[in-house]
């Protein structure tokens, strides 16, 4: 038997397996190093804007100063002046109360006659007022009985907290993100003295009045056949680890037929949440790429519709990584929102805007298709590019599901929008004490983005809920809901 022959290795040889892997690391860490300086320096923007594009970007073109010529003027002559043309200043809104003040002048012969009057508007601020209502209820001796008037119902019975505190302490919280102890700042610069340990019983109290109507809430957002859903991250109190804070999940759920949004508080990020809130749900759930979503076990068949905001974002990512597949890729992506904004101002009913798509949208999506896949093959997996494509594809067949009903969204992004408050919360007040508070903060989230939503002023909805709750019956606290008011 003929001995194998032996192979020498010369110095400097790398296998190519090996260089394959480092050629990934290298580009991965490259990825990495770029994520880093664009969280740290850069815009956070992910609108695209194409080199070719017909628009002009500010501070991007460059233009050259004209030259400077000398002239030189033999005779004179008398230059009219350029009208200065004052800036344009909008008028003061119409329904903003006026105050009054008429400042005659001095030194006037008595009997002179007004011939006019020039207006000058001027926008003042007033500060937020804290008062006492005092509810006087006479009492009357009538027949040997003492005859004396019902007290008004009030939000809290046992606290002397009216219904507009209440509610300026919840939008102070969930609207402006003021942390109690700034709140108790604030009220004590206007004379009232109050812990921060007040406000908290108050806040609960009012929390518990309203859990009813929330369970109504929940209810009607969950009705219908076209649902979104997304997830965020919350800090919550660990009492069974002191000073370390849990991570738990506000659940998201956005009806967009019916303009109604639900929070809903989870210790964990596992199937079991979007299980028990969908488990009745019947039609299209859109979602981003959360594998959670799959295959849920519920009592209704639900179809997953796919998020093309989160694949573009992937795309936007990489622009550093491999600009010309990405910039192919984001072009296409900024066609399809083209065409949705076209047929928004169009005011295009959801049957002409099904057979738009048909017609012109999912030709782009099929052909943005078949070039990730003729890529996928030619970049590095581990690339910023290459897990585009890959994540692209593995939900493609989903995102093209917009297309079957003019109903759909193109995306996720009005659900990420309700989500805002709560990022901007976190940074304000950290965490929540537990996990009872943080359902209660989903809780006040649910009504107040609800209310954004539907264009409602959340002070004047809570105040006038607060007042009328106590009184109503359980089968009309739907009329309750921001959507009805």
């Amino acid at each position: 038997m003929q001995a194998a022959e032996k192979i020498e290795v010369s110095e400097g040889f790398v296998p190519y397996h090996l260089y394959e892997k480092s050629q990934q690391e290298i580009a991965l860490l490259k990825h990495q190093l770029a994520e880093l300086k664009r969280l740290i320096y850069g815009a956070k923007s992910e609108r695209f804007v194409s080199e070719n594009s017909d628009q002009l970007s500010l501070f991007v073109q460059e233009f050259s100063e004209p030259e400077k010529t000398t002239e030189q003027i033999t005779y004179e002559r008398n230059k009219k002046a350029k009208p200065k043309n004052p800036p344009v200043r909008l008028p003061l809104p119409a329904h903003l109360p006026r105050v009054e003040e008429v400042i005659e002048p001095t030194n006037i012969p008595e009997g002179s006659k007004q011939i006019g009057q020039e207006v000058t508007e001027i926008l003042e601020y007033n500060p937020a007022n804290v008062f006492v209502l005092r509810i006087v209820r006479p009492k009357y001796a009538v027949n040997q009985t003492v005859v004396i008037a019902d007290l008004p119902s009030l939000p809290l019975p046992k606290s002397n907290a009216g219904a507009s505190m209440l509610a300026f302490i919840a939008i102070s919280k969930f609207v402006d993100h003021l942390p109690f102890y700034r709140l108790c700042q604030i009220l004590k610069r206007q004379g009232l003295d109050l812990s921060d340990s007040t406000l908290g019983n108050w806040f609960a109290a009012m929390a518990k009045l309203l859990e009813p109507l929330y369970e109504v809430l929940k209810i009607h957002a969950l009705q219908g056949d076209y649902l979104q859903m997304d997830e965020s991250p919350i800090g919550v109190q660990d009492s069974h680890k002191k000073g370390t804070l849990h991570t738990g999940y506000q659940w998201v759920v956005h009806n967009p037929e019916k303009r109604l949004v639900l929070f809903k508080y989870a210790p964990g990020r596992s199937r079991g949440t979007p299980q028990e809130i969908l488990q009745h749900f019947n039609g299209a759930l859109q979602t981003d790429g959360y594998q959670v979503y799959t295959n849920l076990e519920t009592q209704g068949s639900i179809i997953l519709l796919g998020c093309l905001a989160h694949g573009r974002r992937y795309f936007e990512k990489a622009m550093d990584n491999d600009k010309p597949r990405a910039t192919h890729a984001l072009k296409e992506i900024q066609k399809l929102y083209a065409m949705e904004r076209k047929a928004k101002e169009r005011g295009s009913n959801v049957l002409v805007i099904q057979r738009y798509r048909q017609m012109f949208a999912l030709p782009i999506l099929q052909q943005l298709e078949g070039w990730m896949k003729d890529q996928l093959l030619q970049v590095l997996p581990k690339s910023a590019i290459g897990k585009a494509i890959a994540y692209n594809l593995n939900i493609w067949h989903k995102i093209k599901r917009y297309t079957t009903d003019g109903r759909y969204h193109i995306d996720n992004n009005l659900i990420e929008n309700t989500i805002r408050p709560l990022a901007l919360g976190r940074k304000n007040y950290l965490f929540a004490g537990s996990h009872d508070a943080a359902q209660n903060i989903a809780m006040f989230y649910s009504f107040f983005a609800t209310c954004k939503i539907n264009n409602i002023e959340p002070q004047a909805w809570l105040t006038n809920v607060l007042n009328k709750i106590q009184e109503t019956k359980v089968n009309q606290l739907h009329t309750l809901l921001p959507i009805n008011q």
